[in-house]
């Protein structure tokens, strides 16, 4: 089967275009999965760390416009007694979890659940 090069040419370029689109569909689809996953692994560590404290997750709305310069792995964590505050987690797997930055409109000695990072 003999093909001439400008069907090889169409060949590849729908080739390419077809793979740029599937990347392009299914990228936020899997962030989205990650994400999930990096917060049902952070979960049993604040559990462990502050047992007696409530606090709720937050995620970067990575699908929404005006977010895309912020990074979509950073889990925001507000604890019930320190409403003001965000803290952001790094989740790399069960054993790796860090405390990489805060947001708040207070003193850093006045943090009521910022830890030490070794």
């Amino acid at each position: 089967m003999k093909f001439s090069w400008k069907k090889l040419s169409v060949i590849s370029v729908l080739l390419i275009v077809l793979s740029l689109s599937a990347v392009l569909i299914f990228r936020p689809v899997w962030l989205d999965w990650q994400i999930d996953k990096k917060a049902e692994m952070l979960a049993p560590y604040l559990e462990e760390q502050y047992p007696e404290e409530n606090w709720n997750l937050t995620t970067v709305p990575h699908r929404e416009d005006g977010y895309k310069h912020l990074n979509p792995y950073y889990i925001g964590v507000v604890f019930e007694d320190e409403p003001e505050v965000t803290y952001h987690y790094w989740v790399e797997n069960e054993n790796e979890i860090y405390q990489i930055m805060y947001s708040a409109n207070k003193n850093l000695n006045d943090l009521q659940f910022k830890e030490e990072n070794n």
